[in-house]
């Protein structure tokens, strides 16, 4: 089975004790979750807008942006687990159906 790749690409917060990375740490938890379900099948990593690895963003993109698969899931709003695992459901199932 193909690794599932979900990029989360997003930027610190600033508020008034300075700078927050709060969607590094929603990165970081959601990744724990998928890959409790998922096990090593998916691969999720997480990228500050500034990182110069950070992959680049497609027009009108919004913060936080999550690709799975190089595909856009969401732009802007929230990350939902709920979201991202149905998507990965679906791969999985036209996988096993290929």
């Amino acid at each position: 089975m193909e690794k599932i790749s979900i990029q989360i690409i997003a930027a610190q917060v600033a508020c008034s004790e300075g700078l927050k990375d709060t969607w590094r740490e929603t990165a970081v938890w959601a990744g724990g979750q998928l890959r409790q379900r998922f096990g090593e099948t998916v691969l999720v990593q997480y990228y500050d807008l500034f990182d110069p690895t950070c992959p680049r963003l497609p027009d009108g993109a919004q913060l936080p942006l999550v690709l799975i698969n190089g595909e856009i899931l969401s732009s802007g709003g929230k990350i939902s687990i709920p979201a991202i695992r149905r998507k990965i459901e679906s791969i999985i199932e036209q996988q096993e159906t290929a």
